[in-house]
């Protein structure tokens, strides 16, 4: 089991977060662009979907966090005495705060159907890609059975990705 005590917390991803912040920033207050769907009947329909999709996304980032315990952080890199978490809904998904926030910007775009937000719901899932990568380097350097887990669980959303 290796130590990181030396890194910095930009050595330990840090930099990843503050984009994170940014995007669900945009998300949620930043400009929403031209609607993609305007129709009253459909948006209603939409809104109401995004509002079920929303309390399911919180329910699934509470669950999750509850799961993880002590080796909560939201940077990418583990804490030093991390222990690694496959139960709960780990054993659906490896990233499952991950898919809860990309089902909370799902929810987001069904409510409030901007361009802009569609295109930094995009981003978002694209940056927790690139983030699970490097964190996931991380819990194999520091758990070598994770590549066995990795092989079993898919990354950000539970059968499919």
């Amino acid at each position: 089991m290796s130590s990181l005590p030396h890194k910095s917390i930009f050595e330990r991803g840090a930099w990843y977060v503050v984009v994170q912040g940014i995007l669900i920033g945009l998300i949620l207050f930043g400009p929403q662009g031209p609607l993609l769907i305007s129709s009253e009947p459909t948006a209603s329909i939409l809104q109401s979907c995004g509002i079920a999709i929303g309390l399911l996304a919180c329910l699934i980032m509470a669950i999750a966090v509850i799961n993880l315990g002590k080796n909560l952080t939201p940077l990418p890199c583990p804490k030093d005495n991390a222990v690694l978490i496959k139960n709960g809904l780990y054993q659906f998904v490896r990233h499952p705060i991950y898919f809860g926030v990309l089902l909370a910007a799902l929810a987001w775009l069904l409510i409030s159907p901007g361009i802009y937000i569609l295109l930094y719901a995009i981003g978002l899932f694209f940056l927790f890609d690139i983030k699970a990568r490097r964190e996931e380097v991380w819990l194999v350097e520091r758990f070598p059975d994770y590549q066995d887990y990795q092989r079993r669980v898919k990354k950000l959303i539970p059968t499919i990705y």
